[in-house]
């Protein structure tokens, strides 16, 4: 059964080994939530212990069902074998199944339509749970004879000790199978770059497409088939839509340079990357569907089962898209492919990626993340970072000879723009002007430099802070939820000598 949904997986399909992690999710708040990835060393081996945990599960669960069967056999060993069995280890663990992960038996990784997605996830696990049953018969009439002289009670005779060894001998053959399927699947896992970060001497104005930072909730991530993928736009609408990749193409074409950030991205972090996204405006399949009157929020769907959602205020604003490009290429699958949104001015969870259905919704909808507890607030605050030099780096003045020590970093104000940047060399007792060297434009974040002579041989605390465009000074809102994303000031440690 284990390898039959690690051979589903390898196609595509979902299984239990899988969504169950993102069904348990929303139930967990954020602080033990963050407490058990510290504790496990990250996400991604909180991913790991997930997949794990569920594979042991299921393997204990069929030990128990087997020994549930050897009971049943003991006590009517002729009779309703296959009514029996199909009703306990097909027709109620399917039931079971779709009733405790009907919100997420939608997830697909091919791109397939959520409903048509449903169904093929409760195909494929009640085509598992079969394959367990029929192995579990067969193999038991395969190891026992009629009744016979010797026999015991039961009505069948010991199991014979050849059978038993050929049914040993496949069931290791099956086993390594699985081994070698879920090393595959292993090898194409989100481990090698969920977390990415981009900061350092490498940033610049654009981020690289393969250095762009990169947070997914998946083991795997979609490989979307664009011929089984399709858009939908429905809830409170007039006239709901549904469009293939090609009936896209109709829209005008927008093109706009955002820069996104994780609400987990902390004051040193790199979790923020900035590109040339090259899309549609979602207002125009907004106005093409018609909102009704009642709808407040617009639910955005991916087809691994993620949802946020935004104000429709914010759905109709022009910036807000649906990307098809990114930085002059096509999405790749971890960024997105076919479709992802772009909200500018909104932290990374609400650019929802591989786009499958928007919804629009009332007032009390809420997404993934939403539901666990993180914000109320997933607006981007203003953020600066120091990215040179790095933190408790040496300097000699003599080696310097006279020339400044460059600081650099980057601002960002969400959708506000940066218009101002400041240094300090005093722990924020003063503050001198930075030069911003590329301002970016109001929905992206500004890169800026500062040539700082030293007083003497000490120890320095460099400090940064922004204005956005809007005159605001960063600051640290000390009333702010930790889980709408961390306020404060980037500090460093520089020592110089003589």
């Amino acid at each position: 059964m284990t390898v039959t949904m690690l051979a589903l997986a390898w196609f595509g399909v979902a299984t239990p080994l899988a969504i169950i992690g993102d069904r348990l999710s929303v139930f967990i708040k954020p602080v033990p939530f963050l407490a058990l990835m510290g504790r496990v060393g990250g996400y991604n081996h909180l991913k790991q212990l997930g997949v794990g945990s569920t594979m042991a599960g299921q393997l204990l669960v069929s030990v128990l069902g087997g020994a549930l069967f050897g009971l049943l056999m003991r006590h009517n060993p002729r009779r309703g074998v296959t009514r029996r069995t199909m009703s306990i280890f097909v027709l109620l663990p399917t039931v079971a199944f779709a009733v405790l992960l009907w919100p997420v038996l939608g997830t697909s990784y091919l791109g397939f339509p959520i409903a048509s997605a449903r169904m093929i996830t409760l195909i494929g696990f009640a085509l598992s749970v079969l394959v367990f049953e029929r192995t579990l018969v067969g193999s038991f009439h395969f190891l026992v004879r009629p009744k016979a002289e010797g026999a015991d009670e039961s009505g069948f005779s010991p199991p014979i000790g050849r059978r038993a060894l050929i049914l040993s001998g496949l069931g290791l053959l099956i086993a390594g199978g699985g081994v070698a399927l879920l090393r595959k699947l292993y090898d194409d896992a989100a481990f090698s770059y969920d977390g990415r970060q981009y900061k350092g001497r490498i940033v610049k104005p654009i981020t690289p497409n393969d250095l762009f930072y990169c947070v997914t909730k998946n083991v795997i991530d979609p490989s979307v088939d664009e011929d089984l993928w399709h858009l939908e736009v429905n809830g409170l609408v007039q006239n709901p839509r549904a469009y293939r990749f090609q009936d896209l193409e109709a829209f005008k074409k927008v093109e706009q340079e955002t820069t996104l950030m994780c609400i987990s991205n902390g004051l040193d972090a790199g979790l923020m990357s900035n590109a040339v996204w090259k899309g549609i405006a979602l207002v125009d399949l907004l106005h093409a569907a018609g909102p009704l009157a009642n709808a407040k929020r617009v639910r955005l769907y991916g087809v691994d089962n993620y949802t946020d959602t935004i104000p429709i205020e914010k759905a109709l604003e022009a910036t807000t898209l649906l990307a098809m490009e990114m930085n002059g290429e096509e999405l790749a699958d971890r960024h997105g492919y076919p479709i992802r949104a772009i909200v500018p001015g909104y932290f990374g969870e609400k650019h929802v990626k591989w786009l499958t259905r928007i919804e629009l919704t009332g007032a009390d909808a809420k997404g993934f993340y939403e539901s666990q507890g993180w914000g109320p607030d997933f607006i981007v605050p203003t953020r600066s970072r120091i990215d040179v030099p790095d933190h408790e780096s040496r300097f000699s003045l003599g080696q310097l000879g006279g020339a400044p020590i460059q600081i650099k970093g980057i601002a960002f104000g969400g959708n506000r723009g940066i218009s101002r940047v400041e240094v300090s060399d005093d722990d924020s007792d003063t503050w001198a002007d930075a030069k911003i060297y590329y301002p970016g434009t109001k929905l992206t974040w500004a890169l800026w430099s500062y040539d700082w002579r030293p007083d003497g041989p000490d120890d320095y605390a460099l400090v940064v802070r922004a204005t956005d465009g809007e005159g605001k000074v960063q600051e640290w809102e000390e009333n702010r939820s930790p889980f709408s994303g961390v306020t404060g000031f980037h500090k460093i440690i520089v020592h110089v000598t003589t």
